[in-house]
């Protein structure tokens, strides 16, 4: 059997990938045509690389019995998307992958989602559309929705709002741009949410198709102001302005976000990593990775 992941070369797809690698698994990776393969370079010769199109899609469950697929890639809307790019990688491509899976035999679908409202942003609005799509398929397949809290680690995206302070503080800028920083969010460490998933797909292998839920958080919230606080203080860059309140709140703005982990702690699943240790594996990676 074996396990398909979309978004493989992304900071989520690929650290799930190198566990399923390390527990002995046959991965198949998705990938465009255009993405660069640096973060599976280390794990390359042991999975299989599929660039994505019509055709291949059809040919790699056609040649091999697919069990699970996990789909991870994702559009943000950053950088100026168009909002067809959005759609095609959010809805239209898991789209055609729930159709696939049901044409040749796939067990089971995992979707990697967001806990944001819909409302927040089109990329919001994407997935949300796409959860829906993913619970009609219930009847045929095993339906897992993976809600996941605001993750962080080193070597994320830029874009990605933890990276983006950790990476300005470690150039040591003069001067951040925030908002008040009074939302809270949940803030929950790449090795703890790469473990939710491999809990989840252990949980669900004898599960009868279904539509089952999970979101993935610490269940502990701090202020957006605390965060960054705490980024400044392990980094020792004092001479960087944190300036609070410069930026506005975005519409329809979550101020406490609510995560209920019971289902994903019957698993038997428990986060192991601390904000605090969290952090700072984070920032001494990235100072690593800066001298590198």
């Amino acid at each position: 059997m074996s396990i398909l992941v979309t978004g493989a070369t992304g900071f989520l797809g690929s650290h799930i990938v190198q566990r399923l690698v390390d527990n002995g698994e046959q991965v198949i990776v998705l990938v465009r045509h255009t993405s660069s393969l640096e973060r599976l370079a280390r794990f390359r010769e042991r999975i299989t690389v599929c660039v994505l199109d019509e055709a291949v899609l059809d040919r790699v469950f056609a040649s091999r019995q697919v069990d699970t697929i996990i789909h991870c890639a994702t559009n943000y809307g950053r950088r100026q998307s168009d909002l067809l790019e959005i759609l095609e990688s959010n809805l239209m491509l898991p789209l055609k992958l729930l159709q696939l899976a049901c044409r040749y035999g796939v067990r089971c679908f995992v979707n990697a989602d967001t806990i944001l409202d819909k409302q927040v942003s089109q990329y919001a609005l994407t997935k949300s559309q796409f959860r829906e799509w993913l619970q009609s398929y219930q009847a045929s397949l095993v339906c897992v929705n993976v809600a996941l809290e605001h993750f962080y680690g080193a070597g994320d995206d830029p874009g990605k709002f933890v990276s983006y302070v950790v990476r300005q503080l470690l150039n040591g800028v003069a001067r951040i741009e925030l908002t008040a920083g009074e939302q809270k969010r949940d803030f929950i460490h790449i090795d703890d949410v790469v473990s939710a998933f491999q809990a989840i797909l252990a949980g669900t292998a004898a599960d009868r198709p279904g539509y089952y839920a999970y979101q993935v958080g610490t269940g502990k919230t701090v202020t957006i102001r605390n965060c960054v606080e705490m980024i400044q203080h392990i980094t020792g860059a004092t001479g960087t302005y944190l300036d609070f309140g410069a930026l506005p709140y975005r519409d329809h703005e979550v101020m406490e976000p609510v995560v209920d982990a019971d289902t994903l702690h019957a698993l038997g699943w428990v986060p192991k990593i601390s904000l605090q240790e969290g952090l700072e594996r984070m920032i001494a990676e990235e100072r690593e990775m800066k001298k590198s």
